[in-house]
């Protein structure tokens, strides 16, 4: 048989009400009796119905998180860092997957199931700017995440994509590099993460005297490995000299480390290689990965902090925040050369 409230509630010696208002987190209620209700809900297991609680309370205690897919490193370790934050807020994470699929996120945004959530993280992929407006009429709250909508009718929460790339080019540059590798590119994209990146990387070249060399910039379509992969072997077989490379997520530079390391290159003394997102992995591969921490914890703890608050105060007219996280390069073994 389930556990009801009326077991909680006979188990702790209160009224259903105060196991309700427990539940609800409802402020003026005894400590010792909050600790009463709590070891009655752990020891008997009790898991309050959200649907019902939804209908009593005007919320269910659940908000949604819509990613571009799981499959990408960076998606996962932020769907972790949310879950994460929301648990201090004693909310639940229901996790749904766009594909980078234009229709699939509108569906998702419309769709029966954003009324069961009290509110939406959105990290925007296939949207862009100019589809700002059709955020208008989402009713539940939301916070922006990712560069496709800046300046959208709600709060945005991202990295510096554009400073982060410049740091990550000029470590490179700090190191004696010059043929430096731009992999990552989407061709004509300006804003999206590929197009900020590709703005910092230029950037920091012009501030050390060397201009822009085509022939360095490698397009990658899908930030995996397969796709690093893929264009370092295109580089390679191009024959242009370069002694770097800035990969704009890790993905991609995990996957051009394995093409470099099987052509006999040595990294770093041949190619010194830096990626961006700071994901798990890279602490551990030979060598270990030089990266961006893009502050992803901070991105996932602040937007469920805006969330939460426009959740909690329905009836404010809050104006959209824009929030762009701090960040650090991380050195390791792909950029330090060792000493003879």
């Amino acid at each position: 048989m389930s556990i009801t409230m009326h077991d909680v509630a006979r188990v702790a010696g209160v009224s259903i009400k105060t196991v309700s208002n427990v539940i609800n987190d409802y402020p003026y209620i005894r400590a010792e009796t909050r600790r009463r209700v709590l070891d009655a809900i752990d020891s008997l297991g009790y898991r309050p119905n959200l649907s019902a609680r939804g209908l009593r309370s005007g919320r269910t205690g659940v908000i949604s998180l819509i990613i571009p897919g799981l499959r990408n490193a960076y998606f996962a370790e932020l769907a972790d860092s949310v879950m994460r934050a929301a648990a201090t807020k004693n909310l639940s994470v229901i996790i749904e997957q766009s594909g980078d699929d234009r229709e699939t996120e509108l569906a998702l945004l419309r769709g029966p199931r954003m009324q069961m959530v009290d509110g939406i993280l959105y990290s925007v992929l296939a949207l862009g700017e100019d589809d700002a407006h059709l955020l208008d009429d989402i009713r539940t709250p939301m916070v922006l995440l990712g560069e496709r909508i800046f300046h959208g009718p709600t709060d945005h929460v991202t990295m510096r994509n554009t400073e982060g790339a410049r740091a990550a080019t000029e470590h490179l540059l700090s190191l004696g590099r010059r043929r430096i590798v731009a992999l990552g590119a989407h061709r004509g994209e300006v804003i999206g993460s590929a197009g900020l990146r590709l703005t910092g990387y230029a950037e920091a070249l012009a501030g050390a005297g060397i201009p822009v060399d085509d022939a360095l910039i490698g397009e990658v379509g899908g930030w995996f490995r397969s796709g690093g992969a893929q264009a370092m072997k295109l580089l390679l077989d191009s024959g242009v000299p370069f002694d770097g490379v800035v990969a704009f997520n890790d993905s991609i530079a995990l996957g051009a480390m394995r093409i470099l390391q099987e052509a006999g290159l040595r990294i770093p003394d041949d190619v010194a290689v830096i990626g961006f997102d700071d994901i798990d992995e890279t602490r551990y591969t030979l060598p270990t990965l030089s990266t961006i921490n893009p502050g992803r914890d901070e991105i996932a703890r602040v937007a469920v902090d805006y969330l939460v608050e426009r959740i909690s105060n329905p009836e404010s007219v809050i104006p959209p925040r824009e929030y762009l996280a701090s960040f650090t390069v991380v050195q390791r073994e792909s950029t330090m050369l060792v000493a003879p």
